[in-house]
């Protein structure tokens, strides 16, 4: 069983975010269409867009970008092997910080794999 709750995590930013929306809807519309925009299917795939935002999440030691980039990975049909891969280059990159939140983001992939 895993200490990092990427499900639990997700749903207390989501909850704790929700006034935020509305009271600042302008900034947080803003931003929602900045990620469609930069997320949208391209030259460069959906999932390998998703990639760079999980490897920039864990380099940047942001564990609620970890749990729903997982969540967005686990959507376009990203492997394991696939997501094992890009974390090995978040740990080349990052060193040691990054390799103590790649078993965070492993821990996300467990908890949203279906058994």
């Amino acid at each position: 069983m895993s200490a990092f709750d990427s499900i639990g995590l997700m749903k207390s930013i989501n909850d704790n975010l929700g006034p935020f929306r509305k009271s600042q809807s302008e900034t947080m519309g803003g931003f929602s269409q900045m990620a469609k925009a930069a997320m949208t299917e391209g030259l460069v795939s959906a999932k390998h867009k998703e990639m760079i935002a999980l490897s920039i999440g864990i380099t940047q030691h942001c564990a609620g970008c970890i749990a729903f980039h997982v969540k967005a990975l686990h959507r376009l049909g990203c492997t394991r092997s696939e997501l094992e891969e890009a974390l090995g280059v978040c740990v080349y990159m990052g060193g040691g910080p990054a390799l103590m939140l790649v078993a965070e983001a492993l821990a996300a992939w467990d908890a949203m794999t279906p058994v």
